[in-house]
């Protein structure tokens, strides 16, 4: 590696020209080390990168949990297990700590994209001032690539123009193979090829599953960096969907877990806890703190009830399962290329807690959940023989997610307690890390990732990176407990704020203070003061789990640890508090290309527009006009959709009849049809939508016109007031699943689209 500069400057300064020019090129001498790419330093590790979304301390084999995981046991095995590391709570917070080593709210993400607002710690926008682990291996001599979820992309620059400097290629990595967003669909994805759509894919009953294909990308690029340029490193960044709802993984994993979790979550937590002591991942002395009384015991279900909530569970623990597997995969190519040796490891398990995001009964459609609705027990059991698969976008019950979050409180989105921020992790590196199967319990934090792969490939921190000023790294390197007896070496990470929703607490030399903020996770819509929330102190030293409440006994400790989370909140962009998360899920709050225009005219063959930069038709009258080309023969297929299996609208052509269908959550079905055969040759189609008003939601009157002429009408007795889902708005065809079961995807057009045009009104 270069020696470092008094100020580290990324890009370095251009190579000086150190060979002679002469009159001919017969008397110059070249300088072949102007054309030579930037070297890692000797030995630098490869780095591999998994991080899983939304599992719980208490989810896998490896710290005590239920599920089978034997890619995390044999790399802890190998390695060092972590027990007291911590993320953010939320989703797109935590991955912007881990690519920046910055605290969330630092990096403008101090919630998720879809509900950024335009405070400085809430934005979205990573700033250009805290340049991303990607970049800074990247301009490192490393090969980088990014794999899976993407929640770092603001929810309004998501169209096909960009911008595009928030992408992955434009935060430092080589390859990108994804999706943008909190989840997708994992039989029917919306994926990236770095910043084109994917619009070809197997379909389900073809044997595709997102996270197999997401191993195969890794696998492929791994294989092709190091046979193209073996003596260069690599960083792998691979973040699957799982376990992140919608809960779809193959059939055969679930079947794995069938009757497993009959005994209910109640005991199923104390089942982990005996485990979780007896492997020693939790000290002998913690106690198993109790279900909030906010979320039902096992024994309120009936028998019929408890079948379809222990299928709920055997799925997610089936997608845990495969998820493990798709991991071990990666790894074994790896190993197969001769490189594990020399491969830096850092599997995290969950990027927050389990999420209790489900509803207290759980759904077979979590899009109905987080727009606030709820099913009924009887709706799920209608799923029950599908539960999981193409049909269905699942999640558990609350109550799953306490028990995966074992032994601690609370869940996902709760920053204040350990059940919403407290991780399992190992990090295995076989030539540098000697103590196998160690365990590591000082204090750590997903801002400490970087700096740890930083240091273990001997780059230093960036003071400039492209001529920007770079915020100093916040995070702490966790490569001083590699050493072999370090478990008793002290903690270096002595300070520690968290804020999510509301919910806040204070991390300071093994005392924590902690507010819970009475905004419950399974609640989307509306806010509760914040001055009436009970602060508490606890002293993890001695008490692991949060079991024991001493703001008491000790006020005046309590007291300065509230002090010192109003420094740091101001220090590091946290306020203003915000609970809110229906309300800033307008997207109306995030400008974008689209915003306060009411009159849009699409070209036919336009790429997909993600929902979070798309125009809105919801909760309003509206018109779609679309100029068609029908050949001699007809056509058929999709004008205009948006949404899919789990809601939405599509405007298509069938048997020659135009067709507009509304799906509402797959609960409710409108179909309205043409009376007559679609004309051949130019014809101009249209949609008419007059809304009933009388708030969001409701329902409205759908016309049908073929040139000029009204050919059908129906009414739609309830609309979407939220969001579709994870889907796009198309244009001559509906890719990934489909808002009607009517066609298959893509249902491409057979004529011509020539125009849609789209009128809100």
């Amino acid at each position: 590696m270069p020696p470092a500069l008094a100020q580290e400057k990324l890009p370095r300064p251009e190579p000086v020209f150190q060979g002679h020019i002469g009159v001919t090129y017969q008397d110059s001498q070249p300088d072949t080390a102007l054309l030579q790419a930037e070297k890692a330093s000797d030995g630098a590790p490869n780095v591999l990168l998994v991080l899983i979304d939304d599992a719980g301390f208490g989810s896998a084999s490896t710290f005590g949990g239920p599920i089978a995981t034997p890619t995390f046991d044999r790399l802890a095995a190998n390695g060092l297990r972590y027990n007291t590391f911590h993320t953010t709570a939320l989703c797109s917070p935590t991955r912007a700590a881990i690519l920046t080593g910055r605290n969330h709210h630092s990096v403008g993400s101090g919630t998720i994209q879809e509900l950024a607002t335009a405070y400085p710690g809430y934005t979205g926008l990573i700033p250009q001032s805290t340049a991303t682990i990607g970049q800074i291996l990247q301009r490192n001599g490393y090969s980088t690539a990014w794999f899976g979820k993407n929640h770092n992309v603001p929810d309004n620059q998501t169209t096909s123009v960009g911008p595009f400097d928030r992408w992955p290629n434009g935060l430092g990595f080589d390859y990108f193979y994804g999706f943008i967003g909190g989840e997708t669909d994992q039989w029917y994805p919306t994926l990236y090829e770095n910043q084109t759509l994917v619009e070809t894919l197997p379909l389900p009953e073809e044997g595709y599953n997102l996270t197999h294909d997401l191993a195969d990308k890794t696998i492929g690029w791994i294989k092709q960096a190091k046979t193209t340029a073996p003596d260069r490193p690599f960083f792998a960044y691979f973040a699957p969907g799982a376990v992140h709802a919608p809960h779809q993984p193959p059939a055969e994993y679930v079947a794995k877990y069938k009757g497993q979790f009959d005994q209910g979550w109640d005991k199923l937590r104390e089942e982990t806890f005996e485990r979780q002591k007896k492997l020693g991942v939790i000290p002998a002395s913690a106690q198993l703190t109790p279900r909030p009384e906010q979320m039902p015991a096992w024994d309120s279900f009936s028998p019929e009830d408890q079948k379809i909530l222990a299928r709920q569970m055997e799925t997610y623990a089936g997608f845990l399962d495969y998820t493990d597997y798709e991991i071990g995969r990666v790894v074994d190519a790896i190993a197969d290329l001769g490189e594990l040796d020399n491969t830096l490891v850092i599997y995290i398990n969950g990027d927050n807690g389990a999420s209790a995001e489900g509803s207290l009964i759980g759904t077979c459609n979590e899009i109905l959940n987080l727009n606030g609705l709820n099913l009924t027990m009887e709706d799920n059991r209608r799923c029950y023989d599908s539960w999981g698969g193409p049909e269905t976008s699942p999640h558990y019950a609350v109550s799953w997610a306490w028990a995966m979050d074992s032994p601690f409180r609370w869940t996902k989105q709760v920053a204040s307690y350990l059940g919403g921020i407290r991780n399992g992790m190992v990090i295995a590196w076989p030539a540098k890390i000697k103590e196998k199967g160690g365990l590591r319990s000082q204090f750590s934090h997903v801002i400490d990732i970087a700096p740890t792969i930083l240091e273990a490939a001997g780059i230093p921190e960036p003071d400039i990176y492209n001529g920007i000023p770079q915020k100093p790294i916040e995070g702490t390197s966790l490569v001083y407990t590699f050493d072999r007896g370090a478990a008793s070496t002290p903690g270096r990470h002595e300070t520690q704020y968290f804020e999510m929703l509301g919910h806040r607490a204070l991390y300071k030399d093994g005392l924590m203070a902690s507010a819970f903020h009475n905004r419950l996770p399974w609640v989307t819509a509306g806010t509760v003061p914040f001055d009436t929330d009970k602060w508490e102190l606890f002293d993890l030293t001695q008490d692991f789990t949060q079991a024991k409440d001493l703001s008491a006994e000790q006020p005046e400790k309590l007291k300065e640890l509230q002090d010192l989370f109003l420094a740091e909140a101001e220090k590091y962009n946290v306020f203003p508090l915000d609970d809110r998360i229906a309300e800033r899920a307008d997207v109306t709050l995030r400008p974008g290309f689209f915003t306060g225009r009411k009159h849009i005219e699409f070209a036919g063959n336009m790429p997909s527009i993600p929902e979070g930069s798309a125009p809105s038709t919801k909760n309003a009258s509206h018109t779609i006009d679309a100029d068609l080309m029908i050949p001699p023969q007809g056509a058929e297929g999709v004008i205009f959709s948006e949404g899919g299996v789990t809601s939405g609208f599509s405007l298509y052509v069938k048997d020659n009849k135009l067709t507009y269908d509304y799906n509402w959550f797959d609960l409710e079905r409108t179909s309205i049809t043409a009376s007559t055969l679609l004309p051949t040759g130019q014809v101009h189609v249209r949609f008419d939508f007059a809304y009933d008003g009388g708030g969001p939601g409701k329902g409205g009157t759908g016309t049908l016109y073929v040139n000029n002429r009204k050919v059908g009408q129906g009414k739609i007795p309830k609309t979407v007031a939220g969001r579709f889902g994870v889907e796009a708005m198309d244009f001559g065809k509906d890719l990934q699943s489909p808002v009607s079961p009517s066609y298959q995807p893509p249902f491409a057009f057979t004529g011509v689209v020539e125009k849609v045009v789209l009128d809100i009104k």
